[in-house]
């Protein structure tokens, strides 16, 4: 399959003139991962343990073996963060997307169905989180669609959305082929793009890493639940500013395991009742944003 092609213009200086709904300047989507239960673990028949995004410094792969302190991390995030996220969504009353892992959310069934119950968005993350570089085209295709078929079955409707990740030079086309209305597997913009994928236009909706709480586990990143969430505050700041003249769109990206903790969950918190009160931001899932582009600025022909 033909890789995807490099842009380094984009809109360029000419960026689209609009306005989200509501006449708001910044449209903010808060993602949730749910990914625990789908990383690398010699049980699920993996090679080795997970070293990703936890909270256990210095973790290397073990082969062939368990890692039960990186285990139970991850258990904590479907175990206690979950629940602590979804809580403090309602009470900011944010409206979200979450990123599913379809084994990962087929283990805690509940868990779907109050994701569901409050209103987000069910993006398919994949059927397990795992690096798809080296995965056969054949094998990621099935992977796809079981996790769509997962997923309808837990949410009670199809995913519209896609998310990998760790991607393949496979994954954009055949999440078109999925008939998927979008996907995030781009980090290149701050508004949503079309790209032509297969002689098709697709459409593009960014996310971040900088903005992220995987940066907890990463060095250099976040080292007090202060710098995560003053970061949230400066980009916003900026992008603000920016909407004087053009509206633009921020990306938050939350983990259970990571943000789900105490001290993360109450800066977040703060964050985002101070920012629901600006007039001119707009929180909301992605899906909605792919509608209001789709709508506002159909695919060229």
């Amino acid at each position: 399959m033909k890789t995807p092609a490099r842009d380094f213009v984009g809109y360029g200086r000419a960026r689209p003139a609009f306005e989200w709904p509501g006449g708001r300047r910044v449209a903010v989507s808060v993602v949730v991962n749910y990914e625990e239960g789908g990383e690398s673990c010699v049980l699920d028949g993996d090679t080795h343990s997970e070293v990703l995004n936890s909270d256990v410094a210095g973790a290397v792969p073990r082969a062939g073996r368990r890692n039960l302190v990186v285990e139970s991390h991850y258990e904590y995030g479907s175990r206690v963060g979950h629940w602590r996220i979804l809580d403090l969504l309602q009470e900011c009353d944010i409206p979200a997307t979450y990123f599913a892992v379809s084994s990962a959310l087929e283990k805690h069934p509940e868990a779907a169905r109050s994701i569901v119950a409050a209103g987000h968005e069910v993006v398919s993350h994949g059927a397990r989180w795992i690096d798809y570089d080296n995965v056969e085209e054949s094998t990621e295709r099935e992977h796809m669609i079981r996790s769509l078929e997962v997923l309808e079955r837990l949410c009670g409707q199809r995913p519209v959305g896609w998310y990998t990740g760790r991607v393949s030079p496979n994954t954009r086309a055949l999440a078109v082929e999925q008939g998927m209305q979008y996907d995030s597997d781009g980090y290149s913009d701050d508004l949503p793009y079309w790209t032509e994928v297969g002689g098709r236009q697709h459409l593009v909706l960014p996310y971040s890493f900088d903005c992220n709480d995987m940066r907890f586990a990463s060095t250099p990143g976040f080292n007090t639940p202060d710098d995560f969430s003053d970061h949230l505050r400066r980009t916003l700041a900026c992008l603000r500013r920016e909407g004087n003249r053009q509206s633009t769109m921020m990306s938050i990206g939350l983990h259970l395991r990571l943000a789900g903790r105490p001290g993360r969950a109450e800066a977040l918190r703060e964050f985002l009742m101070s920012a629901r009160q600006f007039p001119d931001v707009w929180f909301c899932r992605r899906r909605d944003i792919a509608d209001f582009w789709r709508l506002k600025f159909p695919a060229p022909r």
